[in-house]
C-alpha cells in the first residue's frame, strides 16, 4: 500500500474530493447530498473561488483521496494583505490517526506562505476537541480576543 501524498486538486478531482466533502458536511449536521456536493465542488474549481488540497494514495491503479482541506481567499484591511481562510478540513472516519490531517494543514500553510499571504484563520465547533489540539500542535492560536458574529440568511 502506497503512503498518502499531497496534490493540489483541479477540477479534474472533483470526483475524488466530493464523497469526502459530502461525509464533511454530514459530520456538521447536513443531509447527505453527493450530487449536491459534486456540484459545489466542480463550481468552486471551474471557477477558482477556492484552493483545495487532498491527501491522495494510488493503489492497484487507481487514485483514491482520504482527506481534504478547501482554503478560501480573504484580505486583512489593516494590513493590507491576503489571508486564506481554511474553511474545510476533513480526514475520513477510518483514516483518522495516520496523519493526514497534518499532511493537508502542512501543505496550505506552505501554499499560503508561497502566496504571500499574511497567514490562514479557521474556525471549529467548540466540541470538536480532536481538531483542536490537531490545530494548536500545528502552530495554530485559539484567539481569546475578538469575538466571531455571524448573520445568517436562510
Amino acid at each position: 500500500m502506497e503512503a498518502y501524498r499531497l496534490e493540489q486538486a483541479g477540477l479534474q478531482d472533483a470526483e475524488l474530493i466530493a464523497p469526502l466533502f459530502d461525509d464533511y458536511r454530514v459530520f456538521y449536521g447536513q443531509q447527505p447530498n453527493p450530487a449536491g456536493a459534486l456540484q459545489f465542488i466542480q463550481d468552486r474549481l471551474r471557477a477558482e473561488e477556492s484552493v483545495i488540497f487532498m491527501a491522495v494514495q494510488d493503489e492497484a491503479g487507481s487514485r483514491r483521496a482520504g482527506g481534504f482541506a478547501q482554503l478560501y481567499p480573504s484580505f486583512s484591511s489593516l494590513t493590507m494583505q491576503r489571508l486564506w481562510v481554511l474553511n474545510d478540513l476533513f480526514v475520513a472516519e477510518h483514516l483518522r490517526g495516520q496523519a493526514l490531517g497534518k499532511l493537508l494543514l502542512e501543505g496550505v500553510r506552505e501554499y499560503a506562505l508561497r502566496t504571500g499571504s499574511k497567514g490562514l484563520t479557521l474556525t471549529t465547533m467548540t466540541d470538536n476537541i480532536r481538531a483542536q489540539r490537531l490545530y494548536e500542535a500545528q502552530g495554530y492560536i485559539r484567539d481569546e480576543e475578538f469575538y466571531t458574529y455571524d448573520l445568517i440568511f436562510k
